[in-house]
């Protein structure tokens, strides 16, 4: 029987217009998150903003509603899909943003930045496919960019928050059918797909390194997401992948790659460990890439330090078990 993960609170929001895939997007993360199946958060908890109703106003409204209403033993994510520019200044663009009156149509970075600092949620997603392909006409003055600066200044002086963005400021966010490239791989790592750990829970640094491993990946290395964390002491939980259960439940036929769970020592299980230790291999890999640019401005978050003691732990025991069947 599924479980409600009672302590999720979510604002989504696709903004549409030139980029019609946004709503898609937005409307699928929602769906996910309130699917009681899945990660089970209750229905009123997840607020999804589409076209019109994504609007500066409506947008900062949800933003300071999840304010207010989570405590610190809480977790929120805000998603935001749409476009981000610098001016030089950076702003989020919201439906019916407008480039002639920026501060009254657009949010900016600072702006965004204060009300994620108002999140008492001590465990705090912060998901930004902000530079997509095609869209939006180019304005002289005006540079299509995928992560607010002042987002990361504000990291140094918070914990347990983590800023995932679809991709450098040099390189676009790759669209795709039916989501774009980026939500695509989000949607599987909420819903099991890489998880480190077959408890039942999406913990967000296997949710961050599912989708730096896969965005490239699709995307021929066009296309390379951006992770920052702050002081995590853990790889904390965002949610149930499977509504409480602990067998990953396949998405649709759109989803592909998710590694077999199956009992026993046939082919099949064998297949499965394989996929497995290369997942931890390359998960490895991330983990140790993400550790050196943490240093810059921060120690080195525990949770990665633990992150990669444990990853180690689990290739060591699938190197073991696949040394006698192989």
């Amino acid at each position: 029987m599924s479980q409600i993960f009672k302590q999720g609170y979510a604002v989504v929001v696709g903004v549409g217009a030139d980029l019609p895939v946004t709503v898609d997007d937005a409307t699928a993360v929602a769906n996910l998150l309130r699917d009681s199946s899945r990660c089970a958060y209750p229905t009123e908890q997840v607020r999804l903003l589409t076209e019109e109703n994504a609007n500066r106003t409506n947008v900062l409204c949800a933003l300071s509603w999840l304010a207010k209403t989570t405590g610190e033993d809480d977790t929120a994510i805000a998603y935001f899909s749409g476009h981000g520019i610098e001016t030089p200044d950076y702003y989020l663009m919201p439906y019916g943003y407008n480039l002639g009156d920026l501060e009254g149509t657009a949010i900016r970075g600072e702006t965004f930045t204060e009300h994620l600092r108002a999140i008492k949620a001590k465990k705090l997603l912060v998901l930004l496919d902000c530079c997509h392909a095609g869209g939006q006409a180019e304005a002289k003055g005006v540079v299509k960019s995928p992560l607010p600066p002042e987002a990361i200044a504000q990291l140094g002086s918070s914990s347990g928050r983590v800023i995932l963005a679809s991709s450098r400021k040099d390189e676009v966010s790759w669209t795709g059918k039916p989501y774009s490239v980026f939500t695509t791989a989000l949607l599987e790592a909420l819903a099991g797909y890489g998880a480190s750990e077959k408890d039942g829970y999406a913990r967000v640094l296997d949710i961050a390194m599912w989708v730096g491993r896969k965005v490239p990946e699709r995307t021929s290395d066009k296309q390379h997401p951006i992770i920052k964390v702050s002081n995590l002491e853990d790889n904390f939980v965002l949610a149930w992948y499977a509504g409480g259960e602990k067998s990953v439940r396949p998405l649709p036929k759109w989803a592909t790659n998710v590694p077999s769970i199956t009992p026993g020592l046939d082919a099949e299980q064998v297949a499965t460990w394989r996929q497995m230790l290369a997942n931890y291999r390359e998960n490895l890999l991330l983990v140790e890439e993400r550790m050196t640019e943490f240093v810059e401005f921060t120690d080195i978050p525990l949770g990665l330090v633990k992150n990669k003691r444990r990853i180690e732990a689990e290739i060591t025991k699938l190197e073991q078990k696949l040394r006698g069947n192989v």
